[in-house]
């Protein structure tokens, strides 16, 4: 640990990643055996480009990106906690989750240059299903396999590195 209680940044760095790959495999499972049609890669990269075997590459990276970025905020309220427990960062992913469903993914069709909104429906340019409220549109299922992914996503940042510096 360092004076302000964060780990060090490579440690970080790495468990970040393997928070978001958890929690990416999470989620992508529960979409390959069609619990949720949600795909946070995709909806990512698909910001960036129209090219839908792109936008799969494009949006990972940025996920990843993004993935270690939260990872950082978690580690700081850890940090300002004085607590790395499992269940405090499994609390903090629901959380997050909870979010994401009521707030982030109603407000995307607003944001998104390539997602058609609840109201004006879909246009050349717009193809993209809106998540709607708690990502029901992508299937009933998508509220409980976000939220299992992001508790599996705090659960790892807040146990596994307090195990590997023990």
């Amino acid at each position: 640990m360092t004076s302000a209680g964060l780990p060090p940044f490579w440690s970080m760095m790495i468990w970040g990643l393997a928070a978001t790959v958890a929690m990416t495999t999470v989620l992508q499972g529960a979409q390959g055996l069609g619990l949720s049609r949600l795909s946070l890669p995709f909806l990512a990269g698909t910001f960036f480009t129209g090219d839908r075997r792109r936008a799969v590459i494009v949006g990972f990276v940025f996920y990843v990106i993004g993935g270690w970025l939260f990872a950082f905020l978690y580690f700081v309220m850890f940090a300002s906690l004085g607590l790395y427990t499992w269940w405090l960062g499994a609390a903090a992913g629901l959380l997050h989750g909870v979010f994401l469903l009521v707030c982030g993914l109603p407000l995307l069709p607003y944001l998104h240059p390539r997602m058609a909104s609840e109201y004006d429906g879909a246009s050349a340019i717009r193809q993209l299903e809106p998540p709607g409220f708690m990502g029901l549109n992508y299937g009933h299922r998508t509220p409980l396999t976000t939220l299992a992914g992001q508790a599996v996503y705090g659960a790892v940042l807040g146990g596994l590195p307090q195990m590997a510096m023990a």
